[in-house]
């Protein structure tokens, strides 16, 4: 059975939003075309409590994107974004999340930060999606979402790591694109094994 997992399309991300991925909002017609060709839809959703340790206003002297070590290795400082109940944190209002059969919340602890559906960035705290996804007989996925260059990539080589076949919907998500980081992680997710595909190819296909 083949799943489709949309990663974090979410205001703050939008344009307007906190940290928003230039043309993030352009995913969401796509995404929504998209929703109807499966029979298992799931969304992911940042949700950060209030004085996050990865915004930079929980670090005094930093400045967002300012790179800094904490005890799971490196991080990059961001905007306060995707607070737990705001607007931001909300899901764009035009996707249509009523095919969701899961919204895993992620990032939810204040001492780390999570860009993967699959493990915190420790790598070592699992979100419960893995087990999920077997004990439903899930073996493929075709990510979505943003953004494509963190949460999509960690999302992405996670999976192909958990065992996943993967295909990533390449106009279906968006970069932030920090100093080359959206041509790095298209050279490290198909590096991995995931296939890039087209919402095109996808619809007809299907």
């Amino acid at each position: 059975m083949d799943a489709l997992l949309v990663v974090d399309v979410q205001n703050d991300f939008c344009p307007g939003g906190a940290l928003a991925v230039p043309d993030g909002d352009q995913v969401v017609p796509v995404i929504n075309r998209l929703a109807g060709l499966f029979e298992v839809v799931l969304h992911t959703q940042d949700w950060h409590p209030a004085g996050h340790h990865s915004f930079a206003s929980s670090h005094e002297g930093k400045k967002p994107y300012d790179v800094i070590q904490m005890d799971y290795g490196t991080q990059v400082l961001w905007p306060d974004h995707c607070i737990q109940g705001t607007t931001g944190s909300r899901f764009h209002s035009e996707l249509n999340v009523t095919p969701s059969q899961l919204v895993l919340r992620k990032g939810f602890r204040r001492e780390i930060d999570s860009y993967s559906a699959f493990f915190e960035n420790d790598h070592k705290t699992v979100t419960g999606l893995s087990g999920y996804l077997q004990n439903r007989g899930i073996s493929k996925l075709y990510v979505t979402g943003l953004a494509a260059d963190f949460c999509v990539k960690w999302t992405v080589l996670d999976a192909i790591k958990e065992g996943f076949h993967v295909n990533v919907v390449e106009d279906a998500v968006r970069g932030i694109d920090l100093d080359g980081s959206l041509e790095q992680a298209w050279q490290e997710m198909l590096g991995a094994g995931a296939r890039k595909i087209s919402s095109e190819t996808l619809l007809h296909r299907k």
